[in-house]
């Protein structure tokens, strides 16, 4: 398994190259101030960083349990990213729609688009990260 110093830089890693693309995207693509999208972003980030801490340990566990490996085919990798979107959904929705002031719909179809950056993002990411950081064989 992984340790937690590199769980610490991958978290942060994603975090920052997906706030210096998402940030400025996202103010073009739904018309809102950079400093709103941008403030949006950092809020989203700080929770999608505690959950990616939290929700890669256990996701780790499950594979070791039912794979008894770490090494992720590309089908592993796109249930991998769908179930961290799906839980990020969850907990970031109401924090659309409170910070933005539009309804819960409109939060719900802006929260599905950036799912869907952050779902390609995350995909690629991992697929990058783990090439550069490879887990040991004997993990």
């Amino acid at each position: 398994m992984r340790t937690t110093k590199d769980r610490i830089r991958h978290a942060l890693g994603f975090e920052i190259i997906g706030l210096l693309i998402f940030a400025p995207l996202a103010s073009l693509v739904f018309g809102f101030e950079l400093h709103l999208m941008g403030m949006m972003a950092l809020v989203g980030s700080i929770v999608a960083t505690i959950w990616n801490y939290f929700y890669n340990i256990l996701f780790d566990r499950a594979m070791l349990k039912l794979c008894g490996t770490l090494q992720k085919t590309v089908l592993i990798r796109v249930l991998h990213a769908i179930l961290f979107e799906g839980g990020l959904l969850l907990l970031f929705l109401p924090v659309i729609a409170w910070y933005l002031n539009i309804s819960v719909w409109e939060a719900f179809k802006m929260d599905i688009a950036m799912a869907t950056f952050y779902l390609v993002y995350a995909f690629v990411y991992n697929w990058v990260y783990d090439q550069i950081f490879a887990i040991p064989k004997h993990s």
